[in-house]
């Protein structure tokens, strides 16, 4: 059931291309070795060629293995980094939950604090997920905005990196409970929460470089121009070399499906933070982080 599932498969797209290489295979094998006709075939020069097409399809595995491998580490280095950034934010703000003043004539002071902290958390989080994010749709769920400060909001909408607005907001607010003793902790021991912070935004960074420098332009044409040449010669010479256009058609269709799924993990993965069934699930990020906060 696992094997013969399509959401999410490179199947379809690789069977685009290995169907009409099977079929075309056939065909050509039926002709160039059809007893009726006169169509001979040159085995010398079938030689050089089955020679030739081993050598480029050991080049053209090496290279599409090495974008696969490639591609793999950039999702997995996505997923990594988010999932650091998440634990960073979380932590500086569970500490600063810590921190606050438990006496009872603070009670209400701490609350408001409270309350606002963990929205503008969950803000923090969705806008940097929606920094990174290159889905068509971003409908992130933050935690309720009311109270906040109209115009504020209003500005945030046009900011052109939200997050680093937000996180201001956050530091002005520890700040602020600070000094009205609402955190009662030591400066040193304070600092550590902005040290998270920073780091948040840092990794941050670090997961935005994956859709500022996606995988070279030469390289991706390369790949896909020795695709197209391998698929033509491997048409041609294994039509001419097996004469059986059965065998010919599976032993084709094989090669080339193999290879083309290899190639399409690869561009399913190289960007790993879109709508795609393989790429990371964004949006239920945040809907975890902010059934953590609550």
């Amino acid at each position: 059931r696992f094997a013969l599932r399509l959401q999410g498969s490179v199947f379809p797209k690789a069977l685009a291309w290995a169907l009409p290489a099977g079929i075309t295979t056939g065909l050509f094998s039926w002709l160039m070795h059809d007893p009726s006709t006169s169509n001979k075939v040159d085995m010398g020069t079938i030689g050089s060629g089955t020679a030739v097409l081993t050598g480029f399809t050991f080049i053209l595995g090496f290279v599409i293995t090495f974008r696969s491998q490639t591609a793999y580490a950039r999702w997995w280095e996505g997923g990594t980094l988010l999932q650091q950034l998440r634990g960073e934010w979380f932590n500086a703000f569970s500490s600063c939950l810590a921190f606050c003043d438990a006496s009872p004539s603070k009670s209400r002071e701490v609350s408001e604090f409270q309350h606002k902290l963990v929205r503008l958390i969950s803000l923090l989080y969705g806008s940097a997920l929606n920094e990174v994010s290159e889905m068509k749709e971003n409908s992130f769920e933050f935690l309720d905005l009311n109270g906040f400060d109209q115009d504020s909001l209003a500005f945030l909408q046009k900011c052109h990196v939200k997050t680093e607005v937000v996180l201001q907001w956050v530091q002005r607010l520890i700040v602020e409970a600070h000094g009205a003793q609402i955190i009662t902790a030591a400066p040193p021991i304070l600092s550590r929460v902005y040290n998270q912070l920073a780091n948040g935004i840092v990794l941050l960074n670090n997961a935005q470089k994956l859709n500022d420098f996606p995988l070279p332009f030469p390289l991706a044409q390369m790949i896909v121009a020795m695709q197209l040449v391998h698929w033509m010669s491997t048409v041609t010479i294994v039509a001419a070399v097996v004469d059986q256009p059965a065998w010919a058609a599976l032993i084709t269709f094989s090669v080339i499906f193999g290879f083309w799924c290899v190639h399409y993990i690869g561009v399913e993965l190289e960007q790993p933070f879109g709508d795609d069934r393989n790429d990371l699930p964004i949006l239920e990020m945040q809907v975890d982080m902010n059934m953590s906060l609550r």
